[in-house]
């Protein structure tokens, strides 16, 4: 149970955490070992962009226990394999029921698979153009509190990100959208105060190598 207004939930070791996962199982795993560490690897990043679009409606955990389809259909979110995937495989992948069957987010992937490969073009890699929207310290709360959480699933930066992304033809990547993503990928670290892995998160992004 979440103790009150803190936003933190007792762990199965006893140990405070954000109180997202609820416990279960697979979802503890993915807040304790992925959520908030900083990531470079452009196919994750890639991946992750494209999930959080497909998330968009739903919960994450049913995006979480269908990762491994995605990952299968979507050929290990390689973008420039699926750069040059046209129309028929979006048809495919709607008889796919594996993955979340809409139409626009399987289109979007292949989409998107496109304007990331031009991203690597123009500017070396995904990760050194992501990670150049990395809030500063004055675009960040002093504190990350449930409260802070609750009132900003979006921020000026996710804005500025998601609007950059539209232009450029990039699709599902909305401000919220973004902003979860920043989130996973540790270009912030909001697990929130008192959680468990907050400091380890903020040692691992201290030592993170930014490209």
């Amino acid at each position: 149970m979440m103790d009150g207004d803190s936003g933190l939930i007792e762990g199965p070791d006893g140990a405070q955490r954000c109180f997202w996962h609820g416990n279960e199982p697979d979802y503890l795993h993915y807040h304790d070992h992925e959520w908030g560490r900083p990531v470079i690897d452009d196919k994750r990043l890639f991946e992750k962009i494209c999930l959080e679009g497909f998330q968009s409606g739903l919960s994450w955990i049913t995006i979480l226990r269908k990762r491994d389809n995605f990952r299968e259909a979507f050929s290990g979110f390689d973008f420039e394999t699926l750069a040059s995937h046209g129309e028929w495989h979006v048809d495919l992948h709607l008889n796919n029921a594996g993955i979340v069957r809409h139409r626009g987010k399987i289109a979007s992937v292949f989409n998107n698979a496109r304007k990331a490969v031009e991203m690597c073009e123009e500017h070396g890699s995904l990760a050194k153009w992501f990670w150049s929207f990395e809030p500063g310290e004055d675009d960040r709360p002093a504190v990350v509190d449930f409260a802070y959480i609750k009132t900003n699933p979006t921020t000026d930066v996710s804005t500025h990100i998601s609007k950059q992304l539209k232009a450029m033809g990039w699709t599902f990547v909305g401000p919220t959208t973004v902003y979860a993503f920043m989130q996973a990928m540790g270009l912030v670290n909001d697990h929130v105060q008192g959680c468990v892995c907050r400091e380890l998160v903020e040692l691992e992004r201290s030592q993170f190598k930014r490209p």
